[in-house]
């Protein structure tokens, strides 16, 4: 009944074939004027065939558009029920998952709540057939996301139990349900399901994960008695991604008696302070190893079989998979021992004045660290309502297409902007995300960033500064030593101030590289890391052929325009809003990346 007519343009057919057609096999092949010739000999639009089906259902099964409008211009009935399955032309247009024929229809009034015989509305066969651009477009319009069919499944049951790969887009069904907040906790009346039983049931690792990430509860039960932390116990050979697995351990840590030894491998928070503290730890044992009188081959032993036992124990105590903690952890534990370190031995060997230009920078440095680690970094975000417009526009306008629309956070993405797979959030003027801050950089963080780098240079050339002061004034150094026999001296006279200095020295080489790329980038080319990096995707770097930046205006103005800073009229700086520009210049609709994975549209 469903099976769509493979559409003929003119160029294959010639019009004068068309002339022999019925109305049916007219309106399937996208023969207008044959249509309108049938209807203005008499022919009723609403007259239906001996499938019991009318020719609207035709014409939207074959995203025949123009016969739609032509056809509801005579009277068509828009909502007529017909075929096997009692459904309506929407029905068909969305089975089929021609976004443009649902939209058409439905500014035309087609009601998307009818249920066909199956109990299903439109929004049900969008998530089963994973139409999530359709089916979103529903729930913009006014269904409800978590409305039950016959049985009592939801379109989040549907998509996660069907939908193992969504071959037409790259809009993923049950990641937009519950990003929309479609419940999951509500459960279907034949099994007592929830969506996550469905997709663990359908081996779909890609909605699991979702579900199960989004606060899907491991703990419900089915009739059967099941719950999805069984099924899950039980399907071990299916692929699952860390954070599910995290999940499963953490209702495993639930569901048996708590012990001292479980706190320290299994408690999430537990291994999250070990972690954080770690880094300190280590630097305090190691500096303290070095500086004890231990003979150096012993030393180096004990090193390395402190690697060797951290390499087995890190995976039972600590907890950062992902590297998200780590690397702040290691900057703060680092800057402790310098403060400490300068506290205790060196503001005894060095002025005043260098102390309180020591204090200032640090001031400095804090406040720009604070505002990248725990500022906005340009998050791109909107309300329920504005994410329900969005929707529509994208669908009535354009099209649901992956150049323009982010199917994560639901929002028209702008100019520059990039969606963070860390945050899982879109950021404006993207520039990458920085584990050493753990937060992204983007449109209002960059200068602040940049400001932190700087600083942090500052700092390290001060306590360089202040090893130096204190191996000249408190060890006795040979001044003809040479700069080897210099560094050993230093070692054997204090080898705690020596190991500061050295992680001194190993923070300064990767600011030095990370400000001088980021220097190269803002002022030379006019780019930002993500653009740099995926620059061939974007085809507004490639215009007349050539590969450049269209955000180029020059070495001084590229550098003005970052800082943002006026003079008295001499320095005039782009004040673009970067969350609100969504085109280069006057081509307001030109295509901003390369891809083919957009939908069909009105």
């Amino acid at each position: 009944m469903f099976q769509e007519q493979v559409p003929q343009t003119k160029a294959s057919t010639p019009e004068a074939d068309y002339s022999n057609l019925d109305i049916v096999k007219a309106t399937q092949n996208g023969a207008l004027e044959r249509c309108k010739q049938l209807v203005n000999e008499g022919f009723d639009v609403n007259q239906r065939d001996a499938e019991n089906v009318t020719l609207l259902h035709w014409a939207a099964i074959n995203n025949r558009k123009e016969i739609i409008r032509y056809y509801i211009s005579q009277g068509a009935h828009v909502d007529a029920v017909g075929g096997d399955l009692m459904a309506t032309p929407l029905h068909w247009a969305t089975r089929a998952g021609h976004l443009g024929t649902v939209v058409l229809l439905m500014q035309h009034g087609a009601d998307p709540l009818i249920c066909d015989g199956d109990g299903l509305q439109c929004i049900h066969i969008a998530a089963q057939l994973g139409y999530a651009g359709i089916m979103a477009y529903f729930i913009a319009k006014g269904a409800n996301m978590n409305c039950q069919d016959r049985g009592g499944m939801t379109p989040l049951m549907w998509s996660a139990y069907r939908v193992t790969r969504c071959a037409s887009s790259s809009l993923d069904p049950t990641r937009m349900l519950v990003t929309l907040g479609a419940s999951t906790v509500v459960q279907d009346n034949f099994h007592g399901n929830t969506a996550l039983h469905w997709a663990i049931i359908a081996r779909n690792s890609t909605a699991v994960t979702t579900l199960a990430i989004n606060g899907a509860n491991l703990a419900v039960r089915n009739n059967a008695g099941q719950t999805p932390y069984e099924l899950l116990k039980g399907n071990r050979d299916m692929f699952l991604s860390d954070k599910v697995i995290e999940k499963i351990e953490e209702v495993d840590k639930k569901s048996r008696p708590t012990s001292l030894c479980d706190r320290i491998t299994k408690d999430k928070k537990v291994k999250m302070w070990i972690t954080g503290l770690l880094p300190a730890t280590a630097i305090f044992v190691i500096g303290r190893l070095l500086q004890s009188p231990i003979p150096v081959p012993i030393k180096c032993v004990i090193l390395l079989l402190g690697y060797v036992l951290g390499y087995f124990v890190r995976p039972y105590v600590c907890n950062d998979k992902y590297f998200t903690v780590l690397p702040l952890a290691t900057y703060f534990g680092t800057k402790f021992w310098v403060y400490a370190t300068w506290l205790v031995w060196f503001i005894p060997h060095v002025n005043i004045s260098v102390t309180i230009a020591m204090l200032i920078s640090s001031i400095l440095l804090w406040y720009n660290f604070l505002k990248v680690w725990k500022g906005d970094p340009g998050i791109v975000s909107n309300t329920q309502e504005e994410k329900y417009r969005i929707i529509i526009e994208e669908a009535e306008r354009r099209g649901f297409d992956a150049r323009s629309f982010c199917s994560s956070c639901l929002v028209h993405k702008p100019l520059r902007s990039k969606h963070c797979g860390v945050c899982d959030r879109c950021i404006a003027k993207h520039d990458h995300h920085c584990p050493w801050v753990s937060n992204c950089i983007g449109d209002k963080n960059h200068k602040q960033f940049i400001g932190y780098l700087l600083m942090l240079l500052v700092m390290i050339f001060f306590m360089i500064y202040g090893a130096t002061q204190f191996f000249q004034t408190a060890c006795d150094i040979p001044t003809s030593s040479g700069f080897f026999g210099s560094i050993i001296a230093s070692s054997q006279c204090d080898s705690w101030v020596m190991w500061i200095t050295f992680n001194c020295i190993l923070h300064a080489i990767w600011v030095f590289l990370l400000l001088g790329c980021q220097t190269y980038q803002i002022v030379l080319l006019g780019m930002t890391t993500n653009e740099r990096l995926n620059h061939w995707r974007y085809q507004h770097f490639h215009q007349s052929g050539v590969s450049r930046s269209p955000f180029h205006k020059g070495y001084f103005q590229n550098l003005v325009d970052f800082l943002g800073w006026r003079c008295f009229g001499l320095l005039n700086p782009d004040t673009t809003d970067w969350s609100k520009t969504f085109h280069v210049g006057p081509e307001a609709e030109r295509p901003l990346l390369h891809t083919k994975e957009t939908y069909d549209f009105v």
